[in-house]
């Protein structure tokens, strides 16, 4: 079950302007579930991404990215085709042809070129795409186009997933009601960079292509690119944040008034979804929030935060609930800051002082650090009290569940 984490109400998902959502029962890896999903864009629509930075990427990450190029960043596309079961990844020049492909079907039915789509494709790595199941389904999804489906396409995208995943905002802005609303999928191979996710974000506000490109990133980088729930860099991540531009508010630069509330916004949407993926990790079920603070730099912070992470002996401590914070002190050693000072650090579990001045703090007991080890959500906080920057990931315990989820994966 994922940590304090329930499927999204419909009733709370509210419409963008411009963006429909359609989605069919392909039956491209297992019968009877949603697996492809269609995103039909209003024209003028502003759209941008981020993609893995695994070197082996998939068919259609390369794909967007041309696309993307052609497009001069995204002025022009109309619709975003999604498939799950099948990665399209690891299937050289064939899974090209076949993303290429599936663009131009989808651009056919929708009256549009084959450019201004892109794929996305998620599940098994190194199986060929089943293009013809995919075409047949086509139809089916354009036909269900609508602006109120976005609870069927959190579903349609899923693959491991427990719950689908799905959060909407809305706010008057300079006197406009904008809605910001998202989906996005991922429980395993989680890691930044991105993490084995897709996201998709949009909002009815008019925003500047350039914008739009800068928000995409930031956004990232304060949300999926600050979850890990197992170490692995997916072949096919991606994120995209659509601006329809339908709610009568327009954001040329970041002095506009309505910007920064608008960009709080999609950040917040971001960070939920990105959360949700780790409450939902394969076998999780721990919540850990890992903040780091007293750093020299941004980059530094991040190091000790991803050791204690990434840590596999951390990691399922916190599944036994057992108290073995050694590991989080060895986890910091290694996370290769040569000059680290490790008499002037502290960590704390939740409320717990558990070390100082190089070694367990003379308050520190057992029982108390057990205590926080019980709960589902669990903060773990190491001031380095060496600067001022600090960072913040989120991740999970691993557990059985985790192996046998991944064990039975293509069964």
């Amino acid at each position: 079950m994922p940590v304090n984490l329930s499927a999204p109400d419909p009733a709370q998902l509210f419409p963008v302007a411009g963006v429909e959502l359609g989605s069919a029962r392909a039956g491209i890896r297992k019968p009877g579930r949603r697996d492809v999903l269609v995103i039909r864009l209003a024209a003028g629509s502003a759209v941008a991404g981020v993609f893995t930075r695994n070197r082996f990427c998939a068919a259609p990450v390369q794909v967007c990215r041309e696309h993307l190029v052609d497009d001069a960043g995204g002025a022009g596309i109309r619709a975003l085709l999604v498939n799950t079961g099948c990665a399209n990844a690891g299937t050289g020049r064939p899974g090209l042809d076949d993303a290429r492909a599936s663009c131009a079907e989808l651009a056919r039915l929708l009256g549009c070129d084959a450019r201004q789509v892109l794929p996305f494709s998620t599940g098994v790595i190194l199986e060929p795409l089943p293009m013809d199941r995919l075409r047949a389904g086509l139809p089916e999804a354009v036909a269900d186009l609508d602006a109120g489906h976005w609870a069927q396409a959190a579903e349609a995208i899923m693959t491991t997933d427990t719950v689908a995943k799905a959060v909407s905002r809305r706010a008057t802005l300079h006197g406009a009601d904008v809605r910001v609303t998202g989906i996005s999928k991922g429980a395993g191979m989680i890691r930044p960079n991105m993490a084995t996710m897709l996201g998709f974000v949009a909002t009815d506000a008019a925003v500047a292509l350039p914008l739009v490109r800068q928000w995409v990133r930031e956004a990232a980088d304060a949300s999926f690119n600050r979850i890990t729930v197992d170490g692995d860099t997916s072949t096919n991540d991606s994120l995209i944040l659509i601006a329809s531009g339908r709610s009568g508010l327009r954001i040329e630069s970041e002095r506009d008034p309505g910007a920064a509330e608008l960009k709080a916004m999609i950040v917040d949407v971001a960070r939920t979804l990105a959360q949700a993926i780790v409450r939902d990790g394969e076998g999780a079920t721990k919540f850990i929030s890992v903040v780091v603070e007293g750093a020299r730099t941004d980059d530094e912070a991040a190091a000790v935060a991803y050791a204690i992470a990434h840590s596999p002996l951390i990691k399922t401590a916190f599944f036994a609930s057992d108290p073995n914070l050694g590991r989080i002190l060895c986890a910091i050693g290694y996370a290769g800051i040569d000059d680290l000072d490790v008499d002037a650090l502290d960590l704390y579990l939740d409320d717990v002082h558990v070390a100082t001045a190089g070694g367990r703090h003379p308050q520190y007991r057992e029982e108390d650090g057990q205590r926080v080890m019980q709960k589902a959500e669990i903060t773990i906080r190491v001031a380095l009290n060496r600067g001022a920057s600090a960072t913040t990931v989120w991740t999970c315990d691993l557990s059985h569940d985790y192996v046998s989820i991944n064990a039975d994966y293509r069964s």
